[in-house]
């Protein structure tokens, strides 16, 4: 008995806790399996943009544009952006979940890099982003849709977005940590709105009076979706790809460490 709790203790002792990869991998996994498992998180957030889609092309498009096909081609790259900006809530939410579950406390007791249960919450986020993204370019594909630039033109785009949606989910994981209930989370994503809407998604900003166009000027939103649409219809200025990228940074820049300080005072 003596001999073999030694060589016991010896193999326990052996076995080395998972890589920082292999643990983010992991745990970017489970993220996936929430949408099998709660798909009404992906269909809550697709269904919207669907219907503005059809609400603003068939009902608003030919008074904006002069017909509902002219009126598509400007309008769906900002409808795909407004679609993945809006996931990013649920980042915060699938966090705030797991911290009401207890299961952000059992995360944090195993023997794994310690970030992990954040980071790879992200990295599955950017499958759901990706999938919504496809879900939205395909119904737009199906109303008559087509960019000019194919399918490089794309892929870019969403590439773009992801980039965007990656650093706007620290903020939300921010909410996660600070308020009690996931439906707290949803209440705060009305913010979104004002930065959607108070954009070029749906109109020329050139049709707004003034003032207005300065706040649109000054929205990184606008130029997310001007750089996606520019991409996708092979129009691009490097200048709104320029302002996305370095606003992605700033906003990463400023609440990741926020964000990361929160969780280590949780434990």
């Amino acid at each position: 008995m003596t001999e073999l709790a030694f060589r016991t203790a010896t193999t326990v002792a052996r076995i080395r806790p998972p890589s920082a990869l292999s643990a983010t991998l992991t745990l970017g996994w489970r993220a996936l399996l929430k949408i099998k498992h709660v798909p009404f998180q992906l269909f809550d957030v697709t269904v919207f943009p669907i219907m503005m889609t059809l609400m603003f092309t068939y009902l608003f498009g030919g008074a904006l544009a002069g017909s509902t096909q002219a009126y598509l081609q400007y309008l769906l790259p900002g409808i795909v952006v407004q679609t993945v900006l809006f996931l990013t809530v649920y980042t915060g939410v699938g966090l705030n979940t797991d911290i009401q579950k207890g299961l952000f406390d059992r995360f944090r007791s195993l023997p794994i890099w310690q970030p992990a249960p954040i980071v790879g919450a992200l990295l599955g986020d950017l499958f759901r982003y990706s999938l919504a993204a496809v879900v939205v370019l395909i119904v737009g594909l199906i109303l008559g849709f087509r960019p000019e630039a194919g399918p490089v033109g794309v892929v870019l785009a969403v590439l773009l977005m992801l980039v965007f949606a990656s650093a706007m989910s620290w903020p939300w994981i921010i909410v996660g940590f600070l308020v009690r209930q996931p439906e707290s989370v949803m209440t705060t994503s009305f913010l979104l709105f004002p930065m959607t809407f108070v954009s070029d998604i749906f109109v020329d900003p050139r049709t707004m009076p003034a003032w207005l166009q300065s706040v649109v000027a000054v929205n990184p939103v606008t130029h997310l979706a001007r750089a996606s649409r520019g991409l996708m219809h092979g129009s691009v200025q490097l200048f709104d790809i320029a302002v996305v990228f370095a606003a992605s940074v700033v906003v990463t820049a400023i609440f990741a460490p926020i964000a990361m300080r929160l969780y280590y005072k949780e434990r």
